[in-house]
């Protein structure tokens, strides 16, 4: 009962990323919102939960587990709740963001109740494996959850995890154990770090999102992206001094990590943005119902979970490496093959085939980028290994989705201006996916020969590591 309630934790938080952006349409044509607007109410979770999950991790040891893990989840269902009533976008993108950082403190939390009740061995792996399959599976069926509520009206899609997070909440108090906490010290909070690299972060994306329409060079843009970097050195220079940093900036002098972190942010924000441009593309553009387009996405999210159980056997047989290469470069095949979309759609030719392989790319590269990060770390970090890919993936999302944002807002033309625009800034935004994912694989393919042609350097390196 215990992993259950954990598994569904992550399932639901997972879940709310996908599942609202097949909402974004009917949201936009409701509230009024444009697609820079749309993007912040799935930027603001994952910038919530990727600014706050290295906080979040030191928090479930410092204030305990069990405690933090409750409050999370209680604070994501309510805010759930009250973001299915609310009509002003400000108003959500602010609780889509207080929802990420609920989320953030709820993984890490239910990560190391895993890993200090289940036993070192067969269980722990198991139980790990469960969790991860639990995650991967929520976004990639999140999106038919979000088609058939979506059909019933977008709050719905807003609304549903809410009461799933108070029962969670109901069965967590019965079965999560309790644990003696350690006397609380604020100086152990690395919360500069936190705020510095979190306001750094939001700051980026919003200079990307309004570049387009206030100007590059424009005062505004160059003020607020001078602010962005500023504030992103400052966590640096935070993490150097801080005897408690969340980040020892050390652990990347690791090449495999720093791979792992840059295939992480490649991997999910290239998704991330695909989604969200065909999303609008389908539903704003061709006319198709949430639920249909939904059911366009759904092969791709069962290569993902019925591959996920199985993947273990894969990541014993094949380096990491190569299989991170493999699953950018199924990715990039998927997206090359989306260019040949127009306004007469074929989904036997066209998205169907592209789906089959994003879907292989996610089933392949998930699971293999995770393993990597972690891989010849020191136990005492491995939870730091682990919070900083994660960190990169939820980064990665929300900064390629204001590039893309931005894109659309500058080569689509008036949203008004009919089908053939919005094809336009398609292609535009299919032209950066592409790019980027073929920065991934080129990374990957550099790694791999790296390898295999200095592996005396390598071993020192590892050694040093």
């Amino acid at each position: 009962m215990l992993l259950l309630v954990l598994c569904s934790a992550v399932f639901l938080d997972a879940l709310d990323i996908s599942m609202v952006g097949v909402a974004l349409p009917s949201v936009g044509a409701d509230l009024g919102m444009d697609p820079a607007a749309l993007q912040w109410i799935v930027s603001g979770y994952v910038l919530g939960y990727g600014g706050l999950l290295l906080l979040g991790g030191r928090a479930s040891d410092l204030l305990g587990r069990r405690r933090v893990f409750l409050v999370a989840v209680l604070v994501f269902g309510l805010a759930s709740v009250v973001t299915a009533l609310l009509s002003h976008d400000v108003a959500i993108i602010a609780l889509r963001f207080i929802k990420g950082v609920a989320a953030a403190f709820t993984v890490p939390a239910g990560l190391s109740i895993i890993t200090t009740t289940f036993a070192e061995g067969p269980a722990r792996n198991r139980a790990l494996s469960i969790y991860t399959v639990s995650g991967a599976s929520g976004f990639s069926l999140g999106l038919v959850f979000g088609g058939l509520l979506t059909e019933l009206g977008w709050r719905a899609t807003f609304l549903l995890p809410g009461p799933v997070a108070l029962a969670i909440v109901a069965l967590a108090w019965r079965v999560v154990p309790r644990v003696s906490v350690p006397a609380f010290r604020l100086r152990d909070f690395d919360l500069l770090g936190a705020l510095t690299v979190t306001g750094g972060l939001l700051l980026t994306v919003f200079t990307v999102v309004e570049a387009p329409g206030r100007g590059w060079t424009s005062p505004a843009t160059v003020g607020s992206g001078t602010l962005a970097l500023a504030l992103l050195v400052a966590f640096v220079v935070t993490e150097l001094r801080h005897p408690q940093p969340l980040v020892r900036l050390g652990i990347l002098r690791s090449p495999s990590l720093v791979h792992a972190n840059i295939a992480g942010a490649v991997m999910f924000g290239s998704y991330a943005a695909f989604q969200f441009l065909v999303t609008l593309f389908l539903q704003d553009t061709l006319g198709w119902s949430p639920l249909a387009m939904a059911l366009a996405f759904l092969p791709g999210g069962l290569i993902v979970v019925l591959s996920s159980v199985h993947i273990d056997r894969l990541l014993d047989l094949v380096r990491t490496e190569i299989l991170i290469g493999v699953g950018l470069t199924s990715f990039f095949l998927g997206y090359l093959l989306f260019f040949r979309v127009d306004l007469d759609l074929s989904y036997a030719a066209v998205l169907l085939p592209t789906m089959l392989l994003v879907g292989a790319g996610f089933a392949i590269s998930f699971p293999s980028v995770n393993a990597q990060a972690t891989a010849g770390v020191v136990d005492d970090e491995q939870g730091l290994a682990g919070g900083l890919v994660n960190t990169s993936i939820q980064v990665g999302g929300a900064i390629m989705m204001a590039v893309v944002t931005a894109v659309l807002a500058s080569r689509a033309g008036d949203p008004g201006s009919g089908p053939a625009a919005a094809l336009t800034g398609l292609h535009a935004g299919l032209q950066v996916i592409v790019g980027l994912t073929v920065v991934g694989v080129l990374i990957s393919a550099w790694m791999l020969l790296r390898r295999q042609r200095f592996p005396r350097v390598e071993a020192v390196l590892q050694e040093v590591d």
